[in-house]
């Protein structure tokens, strides 16, 4: 039978709302049971999502394989690798990764043990150093993984922003935009704004970020102009709590969900032939236009949401233009160099 994931809006507190079901209603315990622990871990909704669904292709692999979860080594997760790598769809490297690591926590919790090695292509030994000589042999397991290819994300420049907000309509969608392009907000971010959180009268907005980490943050005159437009002019009259909500048609005053925002991105990037915007990029952005001002990278940190500097400092990677223009103002701005005397 197929394994499916399934949302169940009316689970218990105690129960993740995603289920892992093989048919029509049998549940899949070895994965529900541990998605009910990520749930009482804390685990966003969306996380929870991405966990059924690598359990998902997980299940879809024991089937076609015969390989049970107890009988999993390193040799057979590289079997596990190869099979993702040849199908039709083939997957992006940092999904294979995340699978694999769902994986190797699914066993974890289940054997309350590492996925054991086999052989030793997967793993090597070395003595530890200890006094008089004597030293107590450990074994050293290599995490398995697929080479993620490093990219750069070049920002969008004023003509491509301009470009893409001359066709806007609604200041729900310049609103949005604005949260993206002045305060680097995750899409997920924007989307969970409540009523409560906008502090406008004070210049604040309370934003929910990854892991239900909060962070204050600060709202420029501009973008509060265009959230006090929206809220008093366009939005809905509506028992929802969601700061964006639907328009028009028959969802009119619900929530904004991810596939509504989805829609709101490819309209007008069909609109002003602004391919590569996306929200992604519009953060990207964000971050990249602040180091240009000379903010720190712990003061950028906080204002993106980052719990590690190290990821800061990969989001503002310089773009060749940015490389270019350093380049040309050191060249412009270094001594010249004397010349040799003619022979």
């Amino acid at each position: 039978m197929r394994v499916r994931a399934f949302f169940d809006p009316s689970a218990l507190p105690g129960k993740s709302p995603y289920r892992l079901l093989e048919g029509a209603a049998h549940e899949v315990e070895w994965a529900n049971q541990f998605l009910d622990a990520q749930h009482l871990r804390g685990l966003s909704l969306r996380s929870l999502r991405a966990y059924a669904f690598d359990l998902v292709n997980l299940a879809r692999w024991f089937a076609v394989t015969s390989v049970e979860l107890s009988d999993l080594t390193l040799g057979k997760l590289t079997d596990y690798i190869q099979f993702q790598l040849e199908q039709q769809v083939q997957p992006a490297p940092r999904t294979i990764n995340h699978r694999l690591s769902v994986t190797v926590s699914l066993y974890r919790f289940h054997y309350e043990r590492d996925v054991p090695a086999q052989g030793r292509t997967h793993a090597s030994t070395f003595a530890l150093s200890a006094p008089f000589g004597y030293a107590r042999r450990r074994r050293v397991v290599r995490r398995l993984g697929v080479k993620v290819p490093r990219r750069i994300v070049i920002p969008l420049t004023a003509i491509e922003i301009g470009k893409f907000w001359s066709g806007f309509r609604t200041f729900r969608d310049l609103s949005i935009v604005a949260l993206m392009l002045f305060n680097g907000l995750r899409s997920c971010e924007v989307l969970s704004l409540k009523l409560e959180d906008l502090r406008c009268t004070q210049s604040q907005m309370l934003v929910h970020g990854k892991g239900n980490r909060e962070r204050l943050l600060p709202l420029d005159s501009e973008t509060i102009k265009l959230l006090e437009t929206y809220l008093n002019v366009e939005r809905p009259i509506t028992s929802s709590c969601s700061v964006f909500v639907v328009l028009k048609g028959p969802n009119r005053g619900r929530p904004l969900t991810p596939a509504g925002l989805r829609t709101v991105f490819r309209h007008h990037r069909r609109r002003s032939s602004v391919s590569n915007a996306n929200p992604h990029r519009f953060r990207h952005t964000f971050g990249a236009d602040m180091v240009r001002a000379g903010i720190s990278l712990p003061a950028l940190m906080r204002l993106m949401g980052h719990s590690h500097i190290h990821t800061t400092m990969l989001y503002v990677q310089l773009s060749p233009r940015d490389v270019w223009r350093e380049f040309h103002r050191a060249v412009r701005n270094r001594e010249p160099a004397p010349l040799p005397d003619a022979p």
